[in-house]
């Protein structure tokens, strides 16, 4: 019986020739990561234990992005906690602020996670990395605290889906809507605990942004991973940004699916979740009454890279984001901060009427920087929209692409950026 990408990573790691869907095995890491909010958690459960200091210091990333900078006294508390924690251990790859971003834009860009790779965060949304060809998955605190000490994990070996991706997207259709077209059509636990593996000639019409993009929702389906071949493409951007050597992992081809889909790009359209779960889709054409919305927010570890910048810009460049609406546009890396400055970017936001923020998770888990009131509507680029996610309970966030977004706060509605002449 043959391996799937995912399998044939974790055997590696795991010193095995082979596993199979449902063993246990114990795997070596190549990275943990933590942020401002599970870390501190690690931390302390790492106190109790009978160990002097961490596996290896360069192989922990600690990440303060979700209240950064600190929103209030527990928050500046949670991060001294962690700062100190890294200075005790010399942690080479400890990102405060002005060096900080969003952690699963951050990593990648500083070439921290590369193919082959087995990588456990304390987030739910680490299994981005699957766009590089890394098993990378999200764990509890006191999982991030066991791999901190002892470099290992154990994991029960995932089944997988097969996603057969082909054609070309047409204009205004990218990741964002390839991944909400996805589990509309599984629903949130359709991968439960499975290994999401993308494939097909398709892939080469996805940047590395959309790929990024589809692996990070894969949690929203259910996924313990999302995962992507290595190609020219991939292969590519691990050269510009990292220097460390790399593991190309290819299915075989008698490995074992338990279920295959095409994926046609070409019939894809902007697609967006309604409240509250994000297998609630419709396309941007099942939208048959107006729904106005208070706030549009684009940035995220899902839709906040240079691309997403790159076409919320061009929407909304001369053009106003609807009076009374608010649009908050966050960069999630200060690399990608700077690059959206120097191209013009930040100033077309501005005069549009948007604001910009610092790199953070904020307003994406209700933290600050956009919390929502009862009876508010945000469209978002963000991943979740559970009931509360973004402030009150009787408020309401509906996912889209940074284009969507972007269209809807020149309206004031959701709709696509055909409905601008675009």
């Amino acid at each position: 019986m043959g391996m799937t990408m995912t399998q044939k990573i974790l055997a590696a790691h795991a010193g095995l020739d082979h596993v199979e869907a449902g063993q246990l095995i114990e795997a070596q890491l190549d990275l943990v990561l933590g942020n401002d909010i599970t870390s501190p958690v690690a931390i302390h459960e790492m106190d109790k234990m009978t160990v002097d200091t961490v596996f290896d210091k360069d192989k922990i990333a600690l990440v303060m992005d979700h209240f950064i900078p600190n929103k209030d006294i527990k928050s500046a508390e949670h991060c001294k906690c962690v700062r100190e924690f890294a200075c005790r251990h010399d942690i080479t790859n400890y990102f405060d602020v002005g060096q900080m971003g969003i952690e699963h834009a951050l990593l990648p860009e500083k070439g921290l996670t590369v193919a082959g790779d087995v990588i456990i965060g304390a987030d739910s949304h680490t299994c981005t990395y699957g766009a590089l060809g890394a098993f990378s998955t999200g764990v509890g605190s006191t999982d991030m605290a066991a791999g901190m000490a002892t470099g290992k994990a154990w994991f029960k070996v995932p089944s997988a889906i097969k996603f057969n991706i082909v054609g070309k997207p047409k204009k205004w259709v990218s990741g964002k809507d390839v991944i909400l077209h996805i589990i509309g059509m599984i629903g949130v636990d359709g991968a439960l605990y499975k290994s999401m593996e993308f494939v097909g000639e398709g892939i080469k019409n996805l940047s590395m942004d959309d790929r990024f993009t589809i692996a990070n929702m894969a949690i929203e389906a259910g996924g313990k991973n999302g995962i992507f071949p290595v190609d020219d493409l991939a292969i590519e951007y691990m050269k510009e940004h990292s220097k460390r050597p790399f593991s190309a992992y290819e299915a075989d081809e008698d490995a074992v699916y338990e279920a295959e889909y095409t994926i046609d790009l070409s019939t894809l359209e902007p697609t967006v979740a309604f409240p509250h779960l994000p297998e609630n889709t419709k396309t941007i054409s099942e939208i048959k009454e107006p729904v106005v919305v208070d706030q549009s927010v684009i940035g995220s570890c899902t839709n906040g890279r240079i691309d997403d910048l790159r076409v919320a810009a061009e929407i909304l460049k001369g053009r106003k984001v609807k009076k009374g609406l608010r649009c908050i546009v966050i960069p999630a890396t200060q690399a990608i901060y700077l690059q959206a400055m120097e191209e013009g970017l930040l100033k077309i936001f501005i005069e549009a009427g948007a604001v910009v923020s610092t790199p953070t998770c904020g307003p994406c888990l209700g933290g600050y920087m956009g919390i929502l009131a009862a009876g508010e509507r945000c469209i978002s680029t963000t991943n979740r929209n559970f009931v509360g996610r973004m402030g009150h309970v009787d408020s309401e966030v509906y996912l889209a692409s940074p284009a969507v977004a972007a269209a809807s706060a020149v309206t004031g509605y959701i709709c696509a950026p055909e409905e601008l002449g675009l």
